[in-house]
């Protein structure tokens, strides 16, 4: 890794400080963001990522100069920031670093990892001529580093339980923190929700003044991306570009969800024997056993599972139950990884478990038994996964 990335990567230690002080300061002292820039503002708990990249594929494919913004990254940093599709190349990453670092040296708080890669991209795709924007939330919403950008839209995938540490123990609390990037009079587009989280959108949009509607069928034609959920997240992509005004041709729209290009999400490798899928909480978990069901019917998967802490991989595990001939747990390759030992205490009663020291130890294992293998639990397995079958070395990740 190369030295500016590796500082970028040091300013971890100093942890996460929610709010939008520094991230104003930030876009004051570097003049962002662009004239030209206008952004779609992506929040939720589950399918955040998706959505935007539908927003932007379609966009795209309508002539628009686009940028996406994204986390985490599956393999490369690089998969962050895209223009046009493109990703931003390792040079222009380290000489977008380099620019900032004078900028932030002495700050008190410094800016963090997640406020550093905000500007980083801003800049980037100004740079680059992206006019239109699509922003997804590092993790909820009102205190989140994207949301000192006001939107052409603001976007609210299904909530459900996750983050509790940052976010509030209830169901109500976080979807308060995910409506804090409801704006004053900026129209607001929501997937269905569970009906207390849509109560607390309802009032926000409510007292800003905001027009709020909430997408009522999911997508019917061709997608790429498996899985019911992805046919609602497709459904809310097209509903928040005609909230923002965009006048899309049928063609592109129909083109542009039919090519979109979203790896971790349900995706099978290996001509189907290996399937990858980033849900990382129970909620998510459901959708990845229906989209499991859909595709193989009553097949049973060998599961290889991992988790960062503080998720709720006990109950996720209860739900996977459903789908698993047998779990194989592995340690992530990240400092907040559980570990397989643990994980395996928490797996349901009656299935074989079986610990590794490592995914390719695992995955190896897994070859010689007759089901198809489904690994799931975290991006971040996603990630090496993709690592390990030829996509570039890993990167460590943040979030």
């Amino acid at each position: 890794m190369n030295p500016s990335l590796e500082w970028l990567y040091s300013v971890q230690h100093l942890g996460m400080k929610p709010g939008l002080e520094n991230t104003r300061r930030l876009l004051k002292e570097l003049q962002l963001p662009g004239s030209r820039q206008k952004f779609l503002h992506v929040a939720g708990t589950n399918g955040k990522g998706s959505t935007c990249a539908f927003m932007e594929s379609i966009l795209r494919r309508a002539g628009e100069r686009t940028g996406l913004f994204t986390s985490p990254h599956l393999v490369s940093f690089c998969e962050r920031m895209t223009c046009g599709g493109k990703m931003i190349e390792m040079d222009e990453v380290e000489r977008g670093i380099e620019a900032l670092r004078p900028v932030v040296t002495g700050w008190d708080p410094h800016p963090t990892f997640f406020e550093l890669t905000l500007m980083l991209a801003l800049d980037w795709m100004d740079r680059r001529g992206a006019e239109i924007i699509v922003l997804e939330t590092g993790m909820g919403g009102r205190l989140d580093a994207t949301n000192a950008l006001t939107p052409l839209v603001s976007v609210i995938t299904p909530i459900d339980l996750d983050h509790q540490q940052w976010l509030g123990s209830t169901l109500k609390e976080i979807a308060g923190e995910k409506a804090g990037i409801i704006k004053p009079r900026v129209p607001v587009v929501s997937a269905p929700q569970k009906p207390e989280a849509e109560h607390v959108l309802r009032a926000a949009a409510e007292r800003m003044g905001a027009p709020f509607t909430i997408i009522k069928k999911p997508w019917e034609g061709p997608l790429p991306l498996s899985g019911e959920h992805q046919r609602w997240n497709a459904a809310l992509a097209v509903a928040a570009l005609g909230a923002a005004n965009f006048r899309l041709p049928v063609a592109a729209v129909a083109e542009g969800l039919a090519r979109t290009e979203w790896r971790g999400r349900f995706q099978q490798l290996a001509g189907g024997q290996i399937v990858i899928d980033g849900a990382h909480n129970p909620h998510g978990m459901a959708s990845t056993v229906r989209a499991w069901q859909e595709a193989f019917g009553r097949e049973k998967a060998t599961v290889i599972f991992g988790s960062v802490e503080a998720k709720d991989y006990g109950t996720s595990l209860a739900v996977l139950a459903g789908v698993a001939a047998r779990f194989f747990f592995v340690t992530l390759r990240s400092p907040r990884a559980v570990h397989a030992e643990i994980l395996e205490v928490s797996a349901p009663a009656g299935l074989h478990t079986a610990i590794f020291p490592s995914l390719e130890a695992a995955m190896a294992a897994a070859a010689d038994l007759p089901e198809r293998r489904l690994i799931c639990g975290s991006l971040y397995l996603c990630g090496e996964v993709l690592s390990l079958l030829g996509s570039g070395p890993f990167e460590r990740s943040s979030e």
